[in-house]
């Protein structure tokens, strides 16, 4: 697998936008009236990106990465109200960045291509590569209703180590501790 750094003028920015969307589906859902424009507006407001990383098996692209350190963080582009507003519900959910952290921000896997074990597969080089580069721990986010990120997450080693929850949206905050 190669993961390539995200460049709208290459890679397919709808799809990627498609996937940013799956990644969290239900709060898109409550802002637009539409997965279509809840798309095209991801979709406008994406520039090149190196915290986003489009994920190839051979030539074939099976889904996205995106991560941020404490030092390294997603840039916002704020396309849109709905996006903005999107990003202040996160605040309110997601993981604290400390330093030593590699935060996985979102990780999606093409419909097509799940269940033969890409998402294992991912999270296994993110670890090989915060160990390599001496990062303390890995944490990202699993929302409530998605059980089975859940369990892959804790099949792979992560643990929960904090609950939040803000409007009717949670988010399990789960660690993999590398020291």
């Amino acid at each position: 697998m190669k993961y390539v750094t995200f460049d709208p003028e290459i890679h397919d920015a709808n799809k990627i936008a498609t996937f940013i969307y799956d990644v969290d589906f239900r709060t898109f859902d409550k802002l637009f009236s539409s997965k279509e424009k809840a798309i095209s507006a991801i979709e406008k407001s994406l520039k090149m990106e190196e915290c986003i990383k489009v994920i190839y098996d051979d030539e074939t692209l099976i889904g996205i990465l995106m991560f941020s350190t404490y030092d390294k963080k997603i840039k916002t582009h704020f396309a849109s109200l709905k996006l903005l507003i999107v990003d202040i519900l996160d605040y309110f959910v997601i993981c604290d960045i400390k330093k030593g952290d590699f935060y996985i921000a979102g990780f999606a896997i093409d419909e097509n291509q799940r269940s033969k074990g890409y998402g294992t597969k991912v999270i296994k080089d993110v670890i090989d590569y915060a160990r390599k580069n001496n990062y303390k721990r890995i944490i990202l986010d699993a929302d409530f209703r998605n059980p089975r990120a859940k369990s892959l997450y804790e099949r792979l080693g992560f643990k929960v180590f904090n609950k939040k929850s803000f409007l009717k949206r949670g988010m399990y905050n789960m660690e993999f501790k590398l020291s």
